[in-house]
């Protein structure tokens, strides 16, 4: 059959293909002219596509289903993917300002480094999706409770422990400035409250954050706070959060949790 790529305002043909697949069409598409700026593609099946870089801009793709999709640094922005599947695509930086997700699935998928500026995200799902270094400035209507676990912290009772990545003289390791020792209370009055990933405050982190980062030569220790402590909690944060003031009390084995072997722990 022959399938035809319309502009969804102007109606012109933007591709026309003799095809059985409306995916293999999309991405001949693509492949062909890399541009599908304002498509009417409403519930494609476009599951497992590659559209990295595509040109989306405006492009309606409303039901659409692109879960698994690669849209590595496609550009989508206006574009229209209200209650669409994009569970685990991979859309690291692509352009989605202004774009319309409401209702979007995005459980699980990638979207590191992409520009969600202006967004519309109101009831979409993303859960366990990854959203580091993602821009979210005056992105709309992210419900934080769907996608970032870390909230939790904010109905702990009493004080809540958490970690805290140092170098080896106590000094945290990318903007630094302060010394950590144990037994001592620290505060940052000016702690950054949105949800800037990275910024102002006492950063902590989940175990699992800590070591991931950890190097050799690095600590880990353990800080206590409580819940009012807390600056912020980033949208879908891989693991790290801000406070406004902490006490440190201990300091991890790093032997017992496996970062180093006995003959490092014994020559440390």
């Amino acid at each position: 059959m022959k399938i035809e790529i319309k502009h969804r305002i102007t109606g012109r043909v933007l591709f026309s293909l003799e095809t059985e697949s409306l995916k293999l069409c999309v991405e001949a598409a693509v492949r062909s002219i890399a541009d599908l700026g304002g498509a009417y593609l409403r519930g494609a099946y476009l599951r497992d596509a590659y559209l990295g870089g595509a040109d989306l801009g405006g492009a309606y793709l409303g039901g659409a289903d692109l879960r698994d999709a690669y849209l590595g640094g496609a550009y989508l922005r206006d574009a229209y993917l209200g209650g669409a599947d994009l569970g685990g695509a991979y859309l690291g930086g692509a352009d989605l300002r202004d774009a319309y997700l409401g209702g979007a699935y995005l459980r699980d998928a990638y979207l590191g480094g992409a520009y969600l500026g202006g967004a519309y995200l109101r009831d979409a799902d993303l859960g366990g999706a990854d959203l580091r270094d993602a821009y979210l400035r005056d992105a709309k209507n992210i419900n934080k409770l769907r996608c970032t676990p870390l909230m939790i912290l904010l109905d702990q009772p009493g004080k809540i422990r958490a970690y805290k990545l140092v170098k080896g003289n106590g000094e945290g390791p990318y903007n630094g400035g302060i010394i950590y020792e144990i037994g001592k209370s620290y505060s940052v009055e000016d702690a950054d409250c949105t949800d800037e990933q990275c910024a102002a405050g006492i950063n902590l982190a989940t175990l699992d954050w800590c070591m991931r980062y950890w190097q050799s030569g690095y600590r880990i220790l353990v800080a206590e706070f409580t819940a009012k402590d807390i600056a912020s909690i980033p949208v879908s944060t891989d693991g790290k959060f801000r406070c406004h003031r902490c006490k440190i009390v201990a300091e991890k084995d790093l032997k017992e949790i496996g970062l180093i072997e006995e003959k490092e722990a014994r020559d440390a």
